[in-house]
């Protein structure tokens, strides 16, 4: 992951990925709080992205929280960014919900 200072840190967040936060409940507070102290780091399925992940939920109903971001210059473009029943496979495919890899074409 690129070394980004917190200070001089912008955030763009596209119109798909405030879809999302709207949809799965998410506030940009906490997915701030992911990017900043992400439990992992994957590549992203698009161009150039990184996607990191935290756990969250409860150990009897336990989810993750991913966010897909790109990094240009001192602005942090937000792509995605969803809940993740359950808890991942490390390192294998990112596990991105279907209807977000088709409303991003990446399928």
């Amino acid at each position: 992951m690129p070394q980004i200072n917190a200070l001089t840190t912008k955030y763009h967040w596209t119109d798909h990925a405030k879809e999302k936060m709207r949809y799965y409940n998410l506030s940009e507070s906490r997915l701030k709080r992911v990017f900043r102290h992400p439990s992992r780091k994957e590549e992203g399925v698009a161009e150039n992205t990184i996607a990191c992940m935290q756990k969250a939920g409860s150990p009897k109903h336990p989810y993750e929280v991913w966010l897909m971001f790109q990094s240009k210059h001192d602005t942090i473009f937000i792509i995605s960014a969803w809940r993740y029943p359950g808890t991942s496979p490390v390192g294998g495919k990112v596990p991105i919900p279907e209807d977000i890899i088709s409303e991003l074409k990446l399928g």
